[in-house]
């Protein structure tokens, strides 16, 4: 099911004005929700961030329209995920901004279980450096291919997900999440200011942490510390929290029930009267 600026749109090929500078010059932002039992998860918290992208690149964010469409979007495929794309619409050739844009809003809807959240992940680091001094970084920009290159690198490698430095050697991000350790009983994520995105679940998580563990911590992380951690786990909208198991093939240590506990706690948050599975009670101990 597919929305354009509000307006259902039939199969998959809807009217598109080919001066779009999202099409041709990834001039745009997006975010991807899920859907349980016909509500967008953290819905606010997607729409605040997007509105905040759309705020920092100047493009006119119509917050009516995307709220409007997200919601009924749920409603419809009741479980699976809604993605909201928006560019800052046509435009005469070249980089400057147009002096007036008409943007425009994508809504894409995809029912289906919601079977990635909880999976455990093999990773490898890539030699991609995520950016930090780019004002890209903080954004789901349009432009993903850092991210499509490093997960080509990985599944060549037979693993799931690629992590990324950044340019100080700082553990930044995964491709497609941000990154956790627990380390000696405390929660530890890298600070934004390494180049990563606010993820939605990374605020929930460091504020879910406070009461499980001794401390929670924005700091950062440097490779080796992944090898000392007590979990390493990956966080997105979809995954919710993924286990990463092993890094460039070598195992890593699993405190199954440290981490279960914080799982859980997710879980009820995000609501336990949904279909989400909580197949993280069977997560293996590896520690």
């Amino acid at each position: 099911m597919q929305w354009l600026n509000g307006e259902p749109q039939t199969g998959t090929i809807a009217p598109f004005d080919l001066r779009d500078r999202g099409l041709l010059l990834g001039d745009g932002v997006f975010d991807t929700v899920m859907v349980a039992q016909g509500r967008a998860v953290f819905a606010e918290a997607h729409l605040a961030r997007l509105a905040a992208s759309c705020a920092a690149f100047d493009i006119p964010f119509d917050a009516r329209v995307a709220q409007a469409t997200l919601g009924n979007a749920a409603r419809k495929i009741v479980t699976g995920s809604v993605r909201t794309t928006i560019t800052r619409g046509p435009a005469p050739r070249g980089l400057d901004l147009p002096d007036a844009c008409a943007p425009v809003i994508l809504t894409q809807a995809h029912a289906g279980p919601l079977s990635a959240a909880w999976r455990p992940l093999r990773a490898i680091e890539t030699p991609i450096r995520r950016n930090e001094t780019s004002p890209l970084a903080g954004h789901k920009c349009l432009s993903y291919m850092d991210a499509i290159l490093a997960m080509r690198q990985a599944k060549a490698a037979g693993a799931d997900e690629a992590i990324f430095a950044n340019t100080q050697g700082h553990v930044a991000s995964c491709a497609t999440g941000n990154i956790f350790v627990i380390l000696e009983g405390t929660l530890r994520t890298p600070p934004l200011s390494d180049g990563i995105l606010p993820g939605v679940v990374r605020a929930q998580l460091l504020d879910l942490g406070r009461a499980l563990f001794r401390d929670v911590e924005e700091a950062s992380l440097t490779p080796d510390i992944l090898h000392s951690a007590q979990a390493v786990f990956m966080t997105n909208s979809l995954r919710l929290i993924a286990p990463i198991t092993s890094l460039n093939g070598r195992a890593l240590a699993l405190n199954t029930p440290l981490l279960a506990e914080l799982a859980q706690a997710l879980y009820d948050r995000v609501d336990s009267r949904t279909d989400l599975s909580k197949d993280f009670a069977a997560w293996p101990t590896t520690d």
